[in-house]
């Protein structure tokens, strides 16, 4: 526990000034965390890293490097042509390199860096600077909550094959913290009277739509937890990696965070479009 504790407190202050910077530094760290995490994710699955992951990781950058240039437009074009160069790099590859292989490299782009990146989408948003903390504050309030609830008062199983630990007083407990946690970022937002109130009305409406974020939000973190949980007992693992200690790898550690930002995303997104019509 007390490396763990050390881990996080020496990797908060890098993750907040990245954030908080946001830009290049925000994207050079948003491409760090895909790449490594795309790493230990094949690595993993596959128990090395295969010639195709390569392709893997050169889109997954280009893809991550033009997010708030004019060749985002075309984003969806470098998408299709990475699946297409993969399916032509399985063809000249066949007796080392099957569909499966294909499959797998392309679901590790669209799961860890085009998810995550919405982070970054997030903070270039009008409003980011603010709301860019929500899938951070979701997710690690949810577990925190998670945590605390589940060793004090948990008793029901939640997933007993998946994850014998987590308890649905938890998963409840978890999501209690999180709807907190968001709606007391909420009143902080709106006791500033910051610009972001043009969004959502007033400070009762930024308050209450910050607590139904964290309980959405919450929800979907224990979604992406659960689905790390998955992966690694179907492949017999108990970490991604071992590069932060007491926590594992990169996706142990942000597994939660990239179901939550991309879920944040979508629905700022929502709201976004919904104060353009009206």
């Amino acid at each position: 526990m007390l490396v763990r504790i050390i881990s996080s407190v020496v990797l908060f202050p890098i993750l907040f000034a990245l954030v908080y910077y946001g830009g290049l530094p925000l994207k050079i760290g948003t491409i760090f965390v895909s790449i490594v995490g795309m790493y230990e994710f094949y690595k993993a699955i596959c128990k090395k890293i295969m010639p195709i992951h390569y392709l893997g990781f050169v889109f997954s950058t280009i893809y991550l490097l033009v997010l708030d240039t004019i060749f985002f437009q075309i984003a969806d074009l470098i998408v299709g042509a990475f699946l297409l160069l993969s399916l032509i790099f399985m063809v000249f590859n066949y007796k080392k390199t099957s569909i499966f292989d294909v499959a797998l490299t392309f679901f590790g782009v669209c799961y860890i860096p085009l998810m995550f990146s919405t982070v970054y989408l997030i903070r270039g948003l009008d409003y980011g600077s603010y709301t860019v903390w929500l899938p951070f504050i979701c997710a690690w309030a949810c577990d925190t909550g998670a945590y605390f609830t589940g060793i004090t008062i948990g008793k029901h199983k939640l997933t007993p094959e998946l994850s014998p630990k987590k308890t649905i007083e938890g998963a409840i407990g978890g999501v209690l913290f999180a709807a907190i946690f968001c709606g007391i970022y909420g009143l902080f937002i709106a006791s500033k009277e910051i610009e972001i109130e043009h969004i959502f009305n007033n400070s009762t409406i930024t308050i209450i739509s910050f607590v139904l974020l964290g309980i959405i939000g919450a929800i979907f973190a224990q979604f992406g937890d659960l689905t790390a949980s998955a992966t690694k007992r179907r492949f017999n693992i108990k970490d991604y990696g071992n590069l932060i200690p007491g926590h594992g790898g990169i996706l142990d550690r942000f597994d939660s965070v990239i179901f939550t930002s991309g879920i944040c995303y979508i629905l700022l997104k929502i709201i976004d479009i919904y104060h353009f019509f009206i």
